[in-house]
């Protein structure tokens, strides 16, 4: 089921509410891209290259998945104030760690002046297609928090969870209904629909789990190999 927002002016009132529906909105898709490019995408706020990928990849522990539970999203306070956990001031100060996320990844974007509102269009490394509205993209979790949490942010303290999800590392501007698909899975369990993507991807998810000390699965670590042979 989808939700949209929607804005309700009542005796001289103002507010928003959330009403669903059970038809998704149409997507504004504005064309495909070259899958390389579209790849390219995940260079951005890299902090490392596949062979630094290649390096890390076997030092890391490998382990079966610890338990769920006890996780709750909300244990990874996300989506705060973005200069806080690593991104840059400029161009808006106001900017949470989604929208400049959103800011770092378009073309052409324009926000107001409370970091909100933004126009631009995007380009999704995951299926190699190009959007112009913010709402079709979704700030995704390289590494998403649950596969996290079973990997080793279990033991973590609040602060370490809010720089973990708030990291320009972590984050990577996406198809939304790519992202759902994806889910909590692991390179073992879902792959980007754009091949292409794969060295990037897979590099970018061992710099994340390398930087942050968790460990991998013998599954997923043979996906990380496989994929990262293709750079």
């Amino acid at each position: 089921m989808k939700y949209r927002l929607v804005a309700v002016v009542s005796a001289g009132s103002f507010a928003f509410g959330v009403v669903a529906t059970t038809a998704p909105a149409q997507a504004s898709e504005v064309g495909e891209v070259s899958s390389t490019v579209a790849a390219a995408q995940l260079k951005l706020g890299m902090t490392g290259t596949p062979e630094d990928a290649k390096a890390d990849l076997p030092t890391l522990t490998v382990k079966a998945k610890g338990s769920m539970d006890g996780y709750d999203r909300d244990l990874f306070p996300h989506w705060r104030d973005a200069s806080t956990w690593g991104w840059p001031e400029e161009p808006n100060n106001s900017c949470n760690a989604r929208n400049a996320a959103l800011y770092r990844d378009g073309e052409d974007v324009t926000m107001s002046s409370s970091c909100t509102s933004l126009q631009g269009t995007w380009v999704d490394p995951y299926g190699a297609k190009k959007y112009d509205e913010a709402s079709d993209i979704d700030i995704d979790h390289v590494v998403p928090l649950a596969a996290a949490y079973v990997t080793g942010a279990a033991a973590w303290d609040t602060e370490k969870r809010t720089q973990y999800a708030n990291d320009p590392l972590v984050l990577v501007s996406s198809d939304d209904s790519l992202n759902q698909s994806k889910s909590d899975d692991d390179p073992s369990e879902w792959k980007p629909p754009n091949t292409d993507a794969y060295c990037l991807y897979a590099t970018r998810w061992v710099l994340i789990k390398d930087k942050y000390g968790l460990w991998v699965t013998s599954t997923e670590k043979t996906a990380l190999n496989s994929m990262l042979e293709t750079c």
